[in-house]
């Protein structure tokens, strides 16, 4: 067994740790025997000196981050094999690993696969000649053990695993003074790539994409919004790449217009509407403020919107405005869909509880003066599990609303 600094905690503060919660607030913490460096392997004890958990130390309120309850269990290249391996069967349990209509996933879902900090996703290209994983560290010990998951990643999927594309610069800590480059660990491959969602392409570029380059959390509610778009007339708001609006004029919808501030986006969403569609496809793509394109539209000009937008909330101090700004755009959206529209609103922000966003959309529907029904509760797909000792991580929320 490898030998490992010890953090003691306070009298009466592990009780989160007996029942496996993977965080170790700072607040907890009485002592350590040693100066254990942020990204470094440590023990956590209780104050009588009994083995609780080991993993990652660092700096913040978060102060360890929890690997394993097992003292046996060292933290070496077989740890790291076994936690890829259990991660991958996972999604092949969900059907994924090998779909011919789906080439893209989440591999590993932070705390939800028992790696706090840590997130792969894994991009086949459709006509099958490339597969990249693409990881990103959120924290100091995770992109310190980047080579060690990039080995463990060539060991599960051997041959069919292409590249290996490290983009941690943006998720590391900025005040760990690494140099936090992104980069191919393993292998190269051309980019953006096509990849398939269930049957629908998609061009994927993980270099200069937001996140990994694609949301994959939203697979199966885009697959739902093609179940209701049939002859409806879509907007699709915060639309990055278009993943909704494919899906919708794939599911028959009379026509579709996709809005994001950025200008990148809307051409990566008229790229993928092409891809799928031609050039003649009854789409349209705007680079506008959401908010502000809300305001020009005719009450009754769309039965069909979609909210997506950024997380509003990622922290608690900033939750009031964050559902203020649900709240306004909820509000916008049923005011202006047609009588009988269905609306999709989300929320990604993991301070945002699934009970807070349905009253702050509860608010906004008396706010519109609209009778509104719920069809459907969403939340994100098998890919992005939820360890049940870790609620927080259940970050998506969704509602499918059919509004008189």
């Amino acid at each position: 067994m490898l030998k490992y600094k010890r953090i003691f905690l306070r009298r009466g503060r592990d009780e989160a740790l007996q029942r496996f919660h993977p965080w170790v607030f700072s607040g907890a913490i009485a002592k350590s025997d040693g100066q254990p460096e942020e990204g470094e392997v440590v023990d956590v004890c209780s104050s009588d000196g009994t083995f609780m958990a080991r993993g990652h130390c660092q700096i913040g309120s978060i102060a360890v981050r929890v690997l394993t309850f097992d003292e046996r269990e060292d933290i070496d290249a077989a740890f790291w094999r076994r936690r890829i391996e259990a991660a991958y069967d996972v999604r092949r349990a969900a059907g994924l690993t090998d779909s011919e209509q789906t080439t893209c996933y989440r591999l590993v879902h932070g705390e939800g696969d028992g790696l706090s900090g840590l997130v792969i996703d894994i991009y086949g290209a459709e006509d099958g000649s490339s597969m990249t994983a693409v990881v990103q560290c959120h924290t100091v010990g995770m992109f310190l053990s980047r080579e060690q998951i990039a080995t463990a990643l060539r060991e599960v999927y051997g041959d069919r695993l292409t590249s290996i594309y490290d983009k941690s610069s943006q998720t590391v800590p900025f005040n760990a003074g690494l140099d936090a480059r992104d980069g191919y660990l393993y292998g190269k491959s051309a980019h953006p790539v096509a990849v398939l969602e269930n049957g629908n392409k998609f061009y994927v570029d993980w270099v200069k994409g937001q996140k990994t380059g694609f949301f994959l959390d939203q697979r199966y509610n885009r697959y739902l919004v093609g179940e209701y778009a049939r002859g409806r007339r879509l907007l699709n708001t915060f639309c990055y790449t278009g993943g909704f609006s494919v899906y919708g004029l794939a599911g028959g919808a009379e026509r579709v217009v996709s809005v994001d501030s950025s200008a990148i986006a809307v051409e990566l969403t008229d790229r993928n509407m092409e891809l799928n569609f031609g050039p003649d496809a009854p789409h349209k793509a705007v680079a506008e403020d959401t908010f502000e394109f809300l305001r020009s539209v005719e009450k009754g000009e769309f039965d069909m919107i979609i909210l997506d937008p950024p997380a509003f909330a990622k922290h608690q101090r900033v939750l009031k405005n964050a559902t203020q700004g649900y709240k306004r755009l909820n509000a916008a959206a049923m005011e202006k869909i047609a009588p009988g529209g269905i609306l999709f609103t989300f929320s990604c922000s993991q301070a945002v509880s699934s009970e807070l966003f349905r009253t702050t959309v509860f608010s906004a529907a008396a706010i519109a003066k609209r009778n509104v029904r719920i069809l459907h509760q969403l939340t994100q797909p098998a890919d992005h599990p939820v360890n049940i000792f870790h609620p927080e991580g259940e970050y998506l929320k969704g509602l499918v609303l059919y509004v008189k």
